[in-house]
């Protein structure tokens, strides 16, 4: 099935002076790929991976350019243009992507950065952006775990900390107690579930929880000192940012981790730094 807005793995079934054509299936038939797309050495039979969304003709068309962001997904976008119906945004495809005023929480203007949800306006068909994210995130249960690994977007920041889209499909919040270096809005970044309260609300760490963050955090400097030829300039007496800029981790679990690695007679340290020993 088709999946407009998303890549999809097609077949080639015929070919033109101005390009070829893929196998749409029943409800969209043959779609044209414009032969500035079409990968040198493509023979009919082939499949190939191709976007597929309208085109200003509001036609169907495949691309094998990749866009900044697909159908039911979150991305940070430029506006490019305002008008009577919206505002533009450069998704990275020659068509930009309409944001309708009535999908603005606050006006948009030109020139400006915004956090958007792509989905398939159902009035109209077309693929368009959204602010609103309340209407596209919590509409199935959460199935996550403590420990899970996500992918997270920081969609907005609160008193409390930063709330996040978790996976493209539910609200998860980063206490400030949590992070560790800058965050921004519209930043993807792995996190893991922490908690999901009584409620269904989810809590996230940036962190592995437990014992697995030290063990991962162990073999992380490991590495880094190897590919460093055996020494780093920093110790548990260097600054937090310092830390964080070279293992994405608090100092506490730097610490920690380097304790653990002193004791197994793995690294030694010294003044002006952590040594590995070989």
């Amino acid at each position: 099935m088709i999946k407009i807005g998303q890549m999809n793995h097609l077949t080639v079934v015929k070919e033109v002076e101005f390009g070829v054509f893929v196998d749409g299936g029943q409800e969209y038939g043959n779609i044209l790929l414009p032969k500035r797309y079409v990968p040198k050495g493509t023979q009919i039979g082939d499949e190939i991976e191709v976007f597929i969304y309208f085109d200003s003709e509001d036609d169907v068309i495949a691309t094998t350019e990749k866009p900044l962001a697909q159908v039911g997904q979150f991305a940070k976008l430029k506006c490019v243009n305002t008008t009577s119906v919206g505002a533009f945004l450069n998704w990275g495809l020659p068509k930009d992507l309409l944001v309708p005023f009535s999908e603005q929480r606050i006006k948009m203007q030109e020139g400006r950065d915004y956090l958007v949800f792509l989905y398939i306006d159902n009035a109209s068909g077309r693929i368009v952006g959204s602010t609103k994210f309340n209407k596209f995130l919590d509409k199935t249960p959460a199935r996550y775990k403590k420990g899970d690994q996500v992918h997270v977007t920081v969609a907005e920041e609160t008193e409390l900390g930063y709330k996040c889209a978790v996976n493209d499909a539910h609200w998860g919040l980063l206490f400030k107690s949590e992070v560790f270096g800058k965050l921004f809005i519209g930043k993807s970044l792995k996190a893991y579930i922490k908690q999901i309260r009584e409620d269904g609300k989810i809590d996230l760490s940036l962190q592995k929880l437990g014992k697995g963050k030290v063990d991962d955090l162990s073999d992380k400097i490991v590495r880094t000192l190897e590919r460093k030829g055996g020494f780093l300039p920093v110790t548990d007496k260097s600054s937090p940012d310092q830390i964080f800029e070279l293992f994405r981790t608090s100092k506490a679990t730097f610490k920690k981790t380097i304790g653990g690695l002193y004791k197994e007679r793995r690294i030694r340290i010294e003044k002006d730094g952590i040594y590995l020993i070989k």
